[in-house]
């Protein structure tokens, strides 16, 4: 087994279970953009929006947590506190195809509650991380296969939980040609010792993940492909020795690569993405998909 094979198995079995069928696509009010529901691997709906690839690149975007289990998807569209902005003007100017895939517990699918659905998910041997992250490699497997999307030119990228989500698919899916991350790249086990990790949801947890690997050394599982962390160090969960044990990791694990991670890092910013992060996320999408 590869260490990856490792990881995967303390997701539980929502890792390699999880399917997405396409079950309705129809027009969204704002040009260009589709509303679709797929339907999962335990038969519940779950809503995306897709906007059609210009160019043959394409994004798929995860969702952040934020407690407003009311937002989801509609992040995309209207954008969140956190952000600078709504991404979506940004990917259709630049000609980028999106989807973005409502996760368990957000959006319309806030009927399951959080804490509720990750203890079941537990006692049953399997994680909530597990079921989104499984869910979002099935959400990759059909946007590169969608019309007019190069599957050798799709990125995945989020902020805070959106960010953790699109980090951790980087690492298990080496087919991703960059990874973008905001606000969440953080040493867990740095986390624990000042008690900061609780500010977690419960989404998050993975039984015996540290026991593995670390944060750094999860990440660098993505080696070689491109991959960018925006971090300010006045984020509870982003401190700066907690992000500096993770980069000291990662690029441990970058080492041989001909491509070295790249960082946004503002001392002053809290859990937020800033002016000079949105700048520099757009010139890496553009650098590494185009």
């Amino acid at each position: 087994m590869t260490r990856r094979d490792d990881v995967a198995a303390l997701l539980g079995s929502d890792w390699n279970d999880a399917r997405l069928t396409l079950a309705d696509d129809s027009p969204d009010d704002r040009p260009g953009l589709r509303r679709l529901t797929f339907t999962n691997h335990e038969g519940e709906a779950c809503p995306a929006h897709f906007l059609p690839s210009r160019n043959g690149a394409a994004v798929l975007y995860c969702h952040a947590h934020g407690n407003r289990y009311d937002i989801g998807i509609d992040e995309l569209i209207h954008g969140r506190p956190a952000l600078g902005g709504p991404w979506l003007p940004e990917f259709t100017a630049m000609g980028f195809g999106v989807l973005a895939l409502e996760m368990p517990c957000f959006g319309t699918r806030a009927h399951l509650p959080e804490a509720a659905t990750a203890k079941a998910r537990l006692w049953h041997g399997r994680t909530l991380f597990g079921q989104m992250l499984g869910e979002q490699r099935a959400a990759l497997q059909w946007l590169a296969q969608a019309p007019g999307v190069d599957a050798r030119r799709i990125a995945t990228m989020g902020i805070s939980m959106g960010g953790t989500l699109a980090w951790w698919l980087g690492a298990l899916c080496p087919e991703l040609a960059a990874i973008v991350s905001t606000a969440c790249f953080s040493d867990l086990e740095t986390l624990i010792a000042t008690g900061a990790h609780d500010g977690h949801g419960p989404y998050m947890t993975v039984p015996g993940l540290l026991r593995l690997t670390s944060t750094g050394g999860l990440c660098g599982l993505a080696a070689p492909t491109p991959i960018l962390h925006c971090v300010g160090f006045r984020d509870l969960f982003t401190p700066q020795a907690a992000f500096e044990t993770a980069q000291r990791d990662l690029d441990a694990a970058y080492a041989e690569s001909p491509v070295r991670p790249r960082y946004v890092i503002d001392p002053d910013a809290g859990h937020e993405e800033t002016p000079r992060m949105r700048q520099t996320i757009r010139q890496f999408l553009r650098d590494h998909l185009d």
